[in-house]
């Protein structure tokens, strides 16, 4: 199953550059889209990952392809100190800044502009890493996690929520008439970029999920790799810790 699909198929851009002018096109309406297209059953799944994260009573977070920001402002009711919410992004970053400053959070919350796979930060440093739908945007998917568990600290932990397939009728059926059709559908209606829908979709059916993505992680170096299908399998989360 290959991960690596670009957004803009005719472009000489990588696609680290790719996703990056994607989601600074999109990202003034990323928020409401988002809430549409999964029928805001996300922020269901976000909170499960805030439970997992919680139960390690981590002093430090970095919320990696934060985005605007929701993942890391949820994490904000943990007994976390600093929280640092990284993205490639500077416009869906400008959008988080403002979330987090009108949620009173500035003192709490970092949005810093930086690469999944060349983390600003010394070894060991954070308790515990997430990453909301942003792993299969990723260039290189193992330097990313190799850099993941690089900034981790012993004992830590690292969940990722992210799309995958249903594999069990009529759920799977469901899922592909939705992302192949009305998805990019609802994408073209509501956004300024026409193919960034199709491509979100089009990257979840391809991306590795469930036992391949654990194998993938096991690799790196993470113990303990666990996955819980959400919804039907529509998403899935990932736990995973640091020896």
């Amino acid at each position: 199953m290959n991960g690596n699909i670009t957004p803009y198929k005719d472009s000489n851009l990588g696609k680290k550059e790719q996703v990056t002018q994607m989601f600074d096109t999109i990202s003034g309406n990323y928020d409401d889209l988002n809430r549409v297209i999964s029928f805001g059953i996300d922020v269901k799944w976000r909170k499960n990952v805030l439970k997992l994260v919680a139960d390690q009573k981590p002093a430090t977070i970095l919320d990696i392809a934060t985005g605007t920001g929701d993942l890391a402002i949820l994490m904000a009711s943990t007994t976390a100190e600093k929280i640092v919410g990284l993205d490639i992004s500077a416009g869906m970053l400008e959008v988080g800044k403002k979330k987090v400053a009108a949620k009173n959070l500035n003192h709490k919350i970092e949005m810093v502009l930086g690469d999944s796979e060349n983390i600003p930060f010394e070894d060991h440093y954070f308790d515990a890493i997430t990453v909301g739908f942003g792993v299969r945007n990723f260039e290189n998917l193992e330097l990313g996690f190799s850099e993941i568990l690089r900034v981790l600290k012993p004992g830590g932990r690292f969940v990722i929520l992210e799309t995958s397939v249903p594999t069990k009728f009529p759920f799977k059926q469901g899922y592909h008439l939705y992302t192949k059709y009305i998805l990019p559908l609802i994408g073209k209606l509501f956004s300024k970029d026409k193919v960034a829908y199709s491509y979100l979709s089009e990257s979840a059916s391809h991306f590795p999920y469930g036992e391949a993505l654990n194998n993938i992680l096991r690799k790196v170096g993470f113990i303990d790799v666990k996955h819980q299908p959400q919804t039907f399998g529509v998403a899935t989360i990932y736990s995973a810790s640091k020896q």
